[in-house]
């Protein structure tokens, strides 16, 4: 049996951000698209940080703070993603083994690894959903 490699399960194209882009746009694309990770990319392309649903959540202001909706609201369209992303991104290549990237996600409590080519450019995504996905494929393909 050949082994699987990122490249068969990664989510290709990745839904991406630039730094320039604003936390209400990531916080709506992020909730209708059902995504929890956006990689952050550049004009060329270049992998340059990504940016989680927890992170969009601690630069959220509360409703707690008794301010309005609309002031709310106005303060966070003022925030950048290249504010509150991740600069320092652990990535995968395509040919790599899928088991690498799954136990890289397990050893480190990563949610996704950004895949990138040998230049750096965002190809692809691969998360806990696209293993746990091929795992549901393994195991019925077993009973």
């Amino acid at each position: 049996m050949p082994p699987v490699l990122v490249k068969h399960l990664m989510t290709a194209p990745a839904i991406s951000f630039f730094e320039e882009q604003t936390l209400p746009l990531a916080d709506e694309i992020m909730r209708l698209k059902h995504l929890r990770h956006l990689p952050v990319v550049n004009e060329r392309q270049h992998l340059v940080g990504i940016v989680s649903h927890r992170d969009l959540l601690s630069a959220q202001i509360s409703n707690q703070t008794g301010m309005a909706r609309d002031v709310r609201n106005a303060v966070q369209a003022h925030v950048r993603i290249g504010q509150i992303m991740t600069r320092e991104v652990w990535t995968v290549q395509p040919d790599v083994p899928a088991s690498v990237a799954a136990a890289t996600l397990v050893d480190h409590k990563f949610g996704c690894l950004p895949v990138v080519d040998m230049a750096g450019v965002l190809i692809g995504i691969i998360t806990e959903h696209d293993l746990l996905r091929y795992a549901v494929k393994v195991l019925e393909s077993m009973e």
